[in-house]
């Protein structure tokens, strides 16, 4: 079986593989509009489900046929699951108490009660299905990176219970709706277990016998020992998984780590760092003189470029001559810098843009590579 190049889209758009979708987490990517996220060349985004779910909620997404109507945008999307929200919850309530095998108990979103709000592999499915993705994510269990052995077991078995849940309740609704199976999303199963790599290979083989389109890299990616990325992980997933499935990194998004797993084999990345980054002026730059040149040989072809330093003030060259974004192409690192002095809120979409616009290079370059 042939490994997947291509990530298509619910209208017949063919995503080349491996790619990267930024975190949109509420249908935005903070300061950005469609518009300057199109001129970024960013082809697809991911949109948070549990957020969406609170706020606009199914009904308003409905009355637009789904994320994309509601935004505005032409691009690929992924709905995650709210899988993540489970190890945050966990933390903050205690590993028993947030959740069940029934499913999630968050605090209210809105804050007027105090009652528990239940989010449950059912309601999550069909809570993606009004979101209208290209690939819907199962509902899963976060394995906290402190967790025992016996807590990450639990985590693994509630995540394939969910995951066989969610997989009969998303053919369930696409039968009632008579989709052709080749114009329907994709369903990703999500792989728990930690630094456990025992756990990680049966939940990677329990899963594979539900049945999926693809595997994530679930959990934390980050060895607590000494702050490394868990690369482990990555290969036990992949060893265990079918050719022709996808491979996400949830959540994975450093420029070097992203190009390690995609010569191990990974395909689909998310973070916010870039965005997040970038409001806190943190810029991504190649260290390259021009595009052409690009190079990604080692894990330090890119360096951090911090504009709110004095001696730019009076430095005319570009943040990057190895970048046509609208920062690169328009502005100087004076300007640049004179944005971030008088805290206009400019500085930080150009920024932002600039980012965006790394990561989508990024992909270029790894595209052609392969």
């Amino acid at each position: 079986m042939a490994q997947p190049t291509h990530f298509k889209t619910l209208s017949g758009e063919l995503i080349s593989l491996p790619v990267f979708f930024p975190d949109a987490t509420r249908a935005v990517l903070k300061s950005l509009d469609t518009v300057d996220l199109k001129a970024t060349k960013t082809l697809g985004i991911l949109i948070n489900t549990f957020h969406l779910f609170t706020t606009p909620g199914k009904d308003t997404l409905k009355l637009h046929k789904g994320v994309r109507g509601f935004m505005n945008w032409q691009g690929g999307a992924i709905s995650d699951s709210g899988g993540f929200q489970v190890g945050s919850l966990a933390k903050a309530d205690g590993f028993k108490s947030a959740v069940t095998d029934e499913g999630v108990r968050f605090p209210d979103p809105t804050g007027k009660s105090k009652k528990k709000v239940l989010f449950t592999p059912q309601m999550s499915i069909e809570m993606q299905v009004a979101i209208g993705a290209d690939m819907m994510v199962v509902l899963d269990d976060f394995t906290p990176p402190e967790a025992t052995y016996d807590e990450a077991k639990i985590t693994v078995d509630r995540t394939i219970k969910w995951a066989r849940e969610c997989k009969e309740i998303f053919t369930k609704l696409f039968d009632q709706k008579k989709t052709p199976l080749e114009k329907r999303p994709y369903l990703l199963g999500v792989v728990q277990g930690g630094y456990f790599q025992d756990l990680r290979e049966y939940c990677t083989k329990e899963l594979v016998k539900i049945g999926f389109d693809g595997l994530g890299y679930g959990g934390w990616p980050v060895n607590l020992k000494d702050n490394t990325f868990d690369y482990e992980s990555a290969k036990t997933i992949r060893k265990h998984t079918p050719d022709n499935y996808m491979l996400y990194g949830l959540g994975i998004g450093k420029p070097h780590e992203v190009k390690n797993l995609v010569k191990m084999g990974w395909h689909i990345f998310d973070c916010v760092l870039p965005t997040r980054d970038a409001r806190h002026g943190r810029l991504y730059v190649f260290k390259d003189k021009d595009m052409d040149s690009i190079s990604l040989e080692g894990d330090k072809f890119y360096e951090y470029y911090t504009p709110n330093k004095e001696k730019y003030y009076r430095d005319t060259k570009p943040v990057s001559t190895a970048c046509d974004c609208q920062l690169c192409t328009n502005y100087t690192r004076s300007y640049f810098y004179h944005l971030w002095k008088i805290g206009d809120f400019t500085a930080g979409r150009l920024a932002t843009i600039h980012n965006l616009r790394f990561y989508s290079l990024l992909m270029e370059k790894l595209q052609n590579q392969i």
